[in-house]
């Protein structure tokens, strides 16, 4: 009897330890207001959300030309300067040459291209585990950042901003 006891009670932590500590409470979340820059019209959010060392962004954003547009995150989530330019330059804290995420160098801000559809509207969903909310690792922290909207997209190769054109949105990545 002890041992089928004790075989239960084996089992029953067995069965907790596989079943792991994490839930959606352990999640970290910023949700953020875009505003229009440069004379546009463009509007949208977008939400952070950092879950088991993986941030995850979700972008909705209306107003925008139909076509191919570029979204970085930049130095600042200073948005002042009604051209979005006080947000400084893309987020770079691995001094990496501009390029395309996942082939060969790229800065840490460069998410790449999406397209608008005819309406102007668009979604942009990108995930990583070289970001994180409010960790205060250096090279990996998105806080006090700024998220950038481009007119135009991101042609990968000119240095060191892409050429994708105006700053057409803006929001500071902060709490």
């Amino acid at each position: 009897m002890k041992k089928i006891s004790l075989l239960i009670l084996v089992a029953f932590g067995l069965f907790l330890a596989c079943k792991g500590t994490h839930n959606s409470s352990d999640a970290k979340k910023l949700t953020v207001v875009f505003e229009s820059k440069s004379n546009s019209t463009v509007s949208g959010t977008a939400t952070f959300t950092e879950k088991k060392g993986v941030v995850t962004m979700v972008a909705k954003l209306a107003g925008l030309q139909t076509g191919l547009h570029a979204i970085h995150i930049h130095e600042k989530s200073d948005c002042s300067a009604p051209d979005g330019s006080s947000a400084g330059g893309h987020w770079n804290p691995t001094f990496k040459k501009h390029g395309k995420w996942g082939t060969g160098d790229y800065h840490k801000g460069d998410i790449g291209n999406f397209t608008a559809d005819v309406a102007g509207n668009a979604t942009v969903t990108f995930s990583t585990n070289e970001w994180c909310i409010g960790c205060g690792d250096t090279a990996k922290d998105i806080l006090g950042k700024g998220l950038i909207v481009h007119q135009g997209s991101d042609d990968f190769t000119t240095q060191p901003s892409g050429n994708a054109g105006a700053r057409v949105a803006c929001s500071g990545l902060i709490k």
